[in-house]
């Protein structure tokens, strides 16, 4: 167990998480393409039911994450981000990009060239910057997991179950499915990683642990849901709302506090209780372990409630198809793998996680990431002169620090 040292938080953008950003932008592109490719198979084989609903997920989420990303700059409109991203307020086109979708698009553009700024004029107050551009594309990505990527895989795995596909290969393309939602939220947490003051301690191994109960703990889960709506169709829906709407509820009686105005808030909230659908994601402060037991109990029961329901209508109507495995091994599997996801968690915060009460105050002279002393937070990126002066002071991202908080508290 590390123990706060109460050092400084040094902001550092290595040319290793940009290589990372770069390969995310490639493979945010190639998902776009893949998605379409999709949607235009669906329509050929005339399933007109799942490509509508492929289709609503698909905008849908990307609806949800424009407008965080809308409501974000908005929030930040005192300060500008980027020179890219400054030529287009000038323009007075930052709304249309966002009603056209291309925000994220523009928030890696001013990431690529801030980045590529910063390793050619070697200013390290430019690694400040980039550690906060990535911060608010992590949360976006991490937004864009569960408001696309978790739901698509769920209606995928019922798609290959109702048409008697459970193949091998279709069961490793859906395991890749879930192991690259597990690999986005470790992504997040390695974001969160970078406040904390003695964050080189903590090495890739504590990252493998995340990665590994994440993925025991999605995909029991994801796994359940699909198996459910494959023999119900009709009563997923219920079946999520009615979840959503509890969760939801939990997320307003925490009393969150993460946006800059109340619409935001109340958007926020209900995109928790999305996530919390899927997973768990700390959002206010304190110690989380009695939230956190509630929930993985509720998630477990309702996981076994799925699948009992799975098990029930295979016995009562077997399908036309022979599955690898029988159903009551099935619903074994799943309770035991959720199980070993839990073990997991556990000794990740028994042995891996940070045991810091809360995280200290930003050096600013040391790591030219604060406040300007009238209070405000500012952010100049104008390129440095020949003539030597003081480097501007970068803000450091309070929405990120805000969930750091949250999961490290």
């Amino acid at each position: 167990m590390e123990e706060d040292t109460g050092k400084s938080i040094p902001f550092k953008y290595p040319a290793s998480d940009f290589l990372l950003t770069v390969g995310g932008m490639l493979l945010f592109l190639l998902d776009v393409a893949l998605d379409v490719w999709a949607v235009v198979t669906f329509y050929h084989e005339e399933a007109y039911v799942f490509m509508g609903l492929l289709v609503f997920l698909l905008l849908g989420s990307s609806a949800l994450v424009q407008v965080f990303s809308w409501l974000w700059y908005h929030y930040d409109k005192d300060s500008t981000e980027t020179k890219t991203e400054s030529l287009v307020k000038n323009l007075h086109l930052l709304k249309i990009l966002h009603v056209f979708q291309m925000g994220v698009y523009l928030r890696y553009a001013g990431l690529v060239r801030i980045s590529i700024c910063g390793f050619c004029c070697r200013k390290r107050y430019m690694e400040g910057i980039a550690v906060y551009l990535t911060h608010d594309l992590s949360l976006l990505r991490l937004i864009e997991t569960f408001s696309e990527s978790a739901p698509q895989l769920v209606l995928m795995i019922t798609i290959i179950i109702q048409r008697g596909m459970v193949e091998p290969i279709t069961i490793l393309k859906a395991l890749g499915s879930v192991s690259a939602i597990a690999v986005s939220v470790t992504m997040y947490h390695r974001s969160l990683r970078s406040f904390l003051p003695d964050k080189a301690k903590q090495g890739w191994s504590s990252s493998v642990v995340y990665f590994m109960w994440n993925l025991l703990l999605i995909g029991p889960r994801v796994a359940a849901v699909a198996l459910f709506a494959s023999v119900f169709p009709c009563f997923i829906a219920a079946h999520f709302l009615s979840s959503w709407m509890v969760l939801f509820f939990v997320a307003w009686q925490l009393k969150t506090d993460f946006m800059d105005s109340g619409g935001g808030e109340w958007l926020y909230r209900a995109t928790v209780g999305l996530i919390w659908y899927f997973s768990w994601f700390s959002i206010v402060e304190g110690h989380t372990r009695q939230r956190s037991t509630i929930y993985h109990t509720w998630i477990g029961v309702d996981i076994g409630m799925l699948c009992g329901f799975w098990v029930w209508q295979m016995m009562k109507n077997p399908p036309y198809f022979e599955l690898p495995l029988d159903p009551y091994v099935i619903f074994v599997i799943m309770i035991l793998l959720y199980i070993a996801g839990l073990c997991l968690k556990v000794i990740y915060y028994k042995f891996c996680h940070p045991k810091i009460t809360k995280l200290g105050e930003v050096d600013l002279r040391l790591e030219l990431v604060g406040v300007s002393q009238n209070g405000k937070d500012e952010v100049d990126f104008r390129f440095m002169g020949q003539t030597e002066r003081p480097e501007p002071p970068v803000r450091f991202n309070k929405r990120m620090r805000n969930l750091a908080d949250n999961f490290y508290s």
